[in-house]
């Protein structure tokens, strides 16, 4: 493309074509809601920009010239070609068909999101979704997905973010394990239990430490950053590790270390690009995800019988 050949406003070209359509500047300034001035203006600056002569000022009609009718066929092949454009675009934008990328932790991606994926494809069937388990922030503004399930409030001001249910989270351990440690009271007879720590353990040690866990870097034998290998792991017997609730309780029967066991919540974002406001397929997936995954405080996460 030799883009120094195109010297003129796209504008101006809509001037002209409004112009000969109209007769008159002022007719075209209506047509485009423009003012007549303003026309005049851009008219004569294609002029100059073309070195032609495309209408003979009349004082009340705009009579084109020989230049001007040599021309006239292509701005309207370009003017026809706009107008597909703006076809094509309403019509993608309103079609409720095509691919939904959604990243999430391999947890949710697990556990939760098949039943969603399923649900919303019996209703739009064309909708194509692209399930990827992520645990990195994923880049929505550079278009690694089109939806994503965040622990943490974006802070990118393109971005659409609407916070759901909050997910609690608790210490949890096998049955079998904490029957290995023994007679448990408090917190302080823990100083000898393995941990599993998601990530590193220098960053859980204090996090731990705070809620009265007398542990310290060798308390973390096994650490992870996979949250199924986590399930897993506590489920096998390895140690002690923080779980949502609804999932150590509700789905893999897990036993809370301590009746009393100190709890958080973790918060929980559904997070789109801005193009959620012009396209149908991910407004309606992202409206879906809302409804589903807040449905009675996580609920799906539990297994079906």
């Amino acid at each position: 493309m030799n883009w120094d050949a195109i010297s003129f406003d796209w504008n101006h070209i809509r001037a002209f074509l409004a112009t000969v359509e109209h007769g008159s500047l002022s007719g075209a300034a209506r047509a485009l809601k423009q003012t007549q001035p303003t026309l005049s203006r851009q008219i004569t600056a294609l002029e100059e920009v073309l070195g032609l002569t495309l209408f003979e000022r009349g004082p009340r009609i705009m009579q084109i010239t020989d230049a001007g009718a040599e021309l006239l066929a292509h701005v309207e092949a370009m003017a026809d070609a706009a107008i597909q454009i703006s076809r094509v675009a309403a019509g993608q934008s309103q079609a409720v068909e095509g691919t939904v990328r959604i990243t999430s932790s391999d947890a949710l991606a697990a556990y939760t999101l098949p039943r969603c994926v399923t649900s919303l494809r019996l209703s739009h069937p064309r909708i194509r979704i692209e399930l990827v388990p992520m645990n990195e922030m994923s880049d929505l503004t550079r278009r690694e997905a089109d939806i994503a399930i965040r622990h943490a409030r974006p802070e990118q001001p393109d971005l659409v973010a609407k916070r759901i249910a909050d997910i609690e989270v608790s210490l949890f351990a096998s049955q079998s394990y904490l029957a290995e440690l023994g007679n448990l009271s408090g917190p302080g007879d823990f100083a000898k239990a393995n941990f599993i720590g998601y990530g590193s353990p220098e960053r859980l040690v204090p996090q731990v430490s705070a809620m009265g866990f007398p542990v310290t870097v060798d308390n973390f034998g096994v650490t992870t950053s996979n949250g199924c290998a986590m399930y897993e792991l506590v489920r096998e017997g390895a140690g002690i590790a923080f779980l949502p609730t609804i999932v150590a309780e509700g789905r893999l029967g897990l036993k809370r270390i301590l009746p009393n066991a100190p709890t958080f919540n973790m918060e929980t974002w559904l997070v789109t690009h801005r193009e959620i406001q012009t396209s149908r397929r991910i407004r309606l997936t992202f409206d879906h995800l809302a409804q589903e995954l807040a449905k009675d405080r996580w609920a799906s996460l539990i297994a079906r019988s």
